[in-house]
């Protein structure tokens, strides 16, 4: 019997609290070895981690690469295989390699096979794919089941076209099929990060809410702690409520930080949507075990009567390159509105003439608006400034002429009360224009319903040796 079937039998025949291991909050930048050790000493059930987010932008679900160092990527895959392998426990792994498409999935695998063959490693391997077909999705444009998240607009088939890769996040049904599978590791495209952690414990009849709380927070690891951190996280469910406890002995899990912690990436902290239904904080309790450990009760479940799936894709939008410079003048800083708009038409003058305009060119200045939108009314000015050009053009030649006609104008551009021509900025090395390849945007954000979001999600089982 292979380890999810193994701890499945083992909590039927004798009902107690689940204990769940959230190894990392996004693998592939490090595990801690002695909190992960201390993890693995408490005899968890399961193993999980996240290893993707749309956090990362739109570049690397785009291009099909993997934002973690492959080195590294490797190390904590390595680590985590031999754990759950030692322990004879479930190894749950979602959002494969960043963004969970077919490349990433591919690479994760790739690396878990090289793993086992190098180390002597036998495990069944089960493969959840999130990449959703492009005939599939059409259709459901056609017939109005697929809209917009946070003011996207209106998908279309052209659209559907022209992302380079879509994928549907998927929630804790497909994982649950899976382990009901008799698997030992698991490893899925884009996934709901709840599903690595909540699919398990609602298997065996434990609350819905409970889990999917419990898996809200500990997919972060230590994250929820005081300080935070990305330290393994213990998690003991039982019918009533669940216990943290950071595998760090310098990190405290507090009722205030627990709490604290829905408000990570959520609009509303009382209320977390899932593919199947709804998560409702509003009666959540937090009350401290001791000066480490807290237990939360009270969080409660709403089944979806429209289930739908989250779907991502992205588009190619040409090649990008940037300068980067900075300023300490303080009447460049007053003036610099105007400087980089005269710049911009200069620029658009000498590399167009004739011909139309085919690339952007943008602006940042960090210090007065690179992070905020605007700045605060009386705000003092900054004692100096960063500043950022981003050309997007259609090939990278044209990006790099650009950037480069940008900088040597903006270096130069005389503006009122200027003391010195010999130049406007500083470079922090040469050169100071950098192309960085292709350039992608999130065209899909949106959510599909369908009557059966699992079937999205196709099933592949192998026996690795």
């Amino acid at each position: 019997m292979s380890a999810s079937g193994r701890v499945l039998d083992a909590l039927r025949r004798n009902r107690r609290p689940v204990r769940l291991v959230g190894a990392s909050g996004q693998l592939g930048y490090g595990v801690p070895t002695p909190a992960f050790d201390a993890a693995l000493a408490r005899a968890p059930d399961l193993i999980g981690a996240d290893m993707g987010s749309i956090d990362i932008g739109p570049t690397y679900l785009g291009k099909g690469e993997m934002a973690t160092a492959p080195a590294a990527t490797r190390r904590d895959l390595r680590k985590l295989l031999h754990g759950a392998r030692k322990l004879d426990v479930p190894l749950v792994i979602g959002s494969a390699g960043s963004a969970g498409a077919a490349p990433h999935l591919d690479a994760t695998l790739a690396m878990v096979r090289q793993i086992a063959r190098s180390d002597g490693l036998r495990f069944r391997l089960g493969v959840l794919r999130a990449d959703l077909p492009r005939e599939i999705l059409s259709a459901a444009v056609r017939a109005g089941k697929v809209v917009g998240i946070d003011g996207m607009p209106d998908l279309t088939e052209e659209e559907v076209t022209q992302a380079s890769h879509i994928v549907g996040q998927m929630g804790m049904g497909a994982f649950r099929r899976a382990l009901a599978e008799d698997i030992d590791v698991l490893i899925a495209g884009r996934a709901c990060d709840t599903a690595i952690f909540a699919s398990l414990p609602t298997m065996m009849g434990f609350s819905t809410g409970l889990s999917v709380h419990m898996a809200k927070i500990i997919e972060c690891a230590s994250l929820c702690c005081v300080p935070g951190g990305r330290d393994s996280i213990l998690a003991t469910l039982d019918d009533d409520g669940f216990v943290l406890e950071s595998m760090n002995p310098e990190r405290r899990a507090t009722p205030t930080s627990v709490a604290a912690h829905s408000l990570y990436e959520q609009a509303d902290p009382f209320t977390v949507y899932e593919p199947e239904g709804k998560l409702d904080l509003s009666a959540a309790q937090y009350a401290a075990v001791d000066e480490r450990r807290s237990r939360v009760t009270g969080a409660r479940w709403e089944e979806s009567r429209d289930p739908c799936v989250k779907i991502e894709g992205a588009r190619n939008i040409g090649e990008r390159a940037v300068l980067l410079a900075g300023a300490a003048d303080p009447r460049f800083i007053d003036h610099h509105r105007d400087i980089l708009a005269a710049v911009s038409d200069v620029v658009r003058e000498l590399v167009c003439e004739d011909q139309p305009q085919d690339y952007t060119l943008r602006f940042r200045v960090y210090g007065v608006n690179g992070v905020r939108m605007a700045a605060p009314a009386r705000e003092p000015p900054p004692g100096e400034v960063f500043v950022m050009a981003e050309c997007i053009s259609p090939t990278a030649e044209r990006a790099a002429e650009v950037v480069r006609t940008c900088k040597q104008y903006l270096l130069h551009h005389g503006y009122p009360g200027r003391l010195s021509t010999a130049g406007n900025l500083a470079f922090p090395f040469t050169p100071p224009e950098v192309s960085l390849g292709p350039a992608y945007r999130f065209n899909v954000y949106h959510l599909l319903h369908t009557p059966d979001p699992d079937g999205l999600f196709p099933l592949e089982i192998e026996d690795v040796r």
